[in-house]
């Protein structure tokens, strides 16, 4: 028989994204002594004692000409929390990247779903390539927000229904909705996050646009912010250099 101790928890409904830098090995100075080595051999050891800041040219032509491995011998690992719709997004950026996903197969999935706060652009205009999104009316947004509740109510209902007679967790989490909230780890180098940034956010720098969905953005600012405190000339560099992943 399936445990159903938290079965009678309540939905609750939410719009924020949640991510927690957990463990990290990431510092310009990384970049600096795997890409002397190439010149210096043994010597690239004295990288490790260095100011970053005196290489940052060197940093910035890495960037520019794009000589990519040197930004790879780093890593970060990200506590993240977001819809099911964000993370089946996430999960396209493979080079680099490393999952572990909560399990709907081993453990009760908690009633906590997705709905978009007041400053989620809601009505799409133009056609894919050229379109943009613009502000709804209220009546837009109390209309997403109750039907999108009202749904999530009725299937998690029907999920709880479901396990209380005992049919198993994996077979019953069928009927949740992809606005269901779930969590992971993430594990990735600067360059592999500078190709996700690239892709999924918005910035006035970047040479190359994008046109990410909102969500999975409000998860790459959070990383991005995070990553800048680590590694802040390798992201003035990205910054400077397009924000294209060298």
């Amino acid at each position: 028989m399936t445990d159903t101790s938290d079965q009678d928890a309540a939905p609750s409904f939410r719009g924020e994204m949640t991510v927690e830098l957990v463990k990290h090995s990431a510092a310009d100075t990384d970049v600096l002594w795997a890409a002397r080595v190439s010149t210096g051999g043994e010597k690239s050891l004295e990288e490790l004692h260095k100011d970053p800041a005196r290489s940052r040219g060197l940093i910035n032509y890495l960037m520019r000409d794009r000589h990519g491995s040197p930004f790879e011998h780093n890593s970060m690992t990200f506590f993240i929390s977001a819809p099911l719709f964000v993370f089946r997004e996430f999960h396209r950026h493979r080079v680099g990247w490393s999952y572990n996903e909560e399990s709907g197969r081993y453990r009760q999935l908690q009633p906590v779903f997705y709905t978009p706060g007041a400053d989620r652009k809601l009505v799409q205009q133009g056609r894919p390539g050229k379109y943009e999104f613009v502000a709804g009316t209220p009546e837009q947004h109390e209309l997403t927000v109750s039907a999108m509740t009202e749904s999530y109510r009725q299937s998690y209902e029907t999920y709880q229904r479901l396990l209380a007679a005992g049919v198993a967790r994996e077979v019953a989490r069928a009927v949740l909705p992809v606005g269901l909230y779930s969590s992971m780890y993430a594990t990735c180098n600067a360059r592999s996050l500078m190709h996700f940034l690239g892709l999924r956010t918005q910035h006035e720098q970047a040479k190359v646009p994008s046109f990410p969905q909102r969500e999975i953005e409000m998860v790459g600012e959070l990383m991005e912010e995070q990553w800048a405190k680590l590694m802040p000339l390798t992201h003035e560099a990205f910054n400077a250099n397009g924000r294209v992943a060298p």
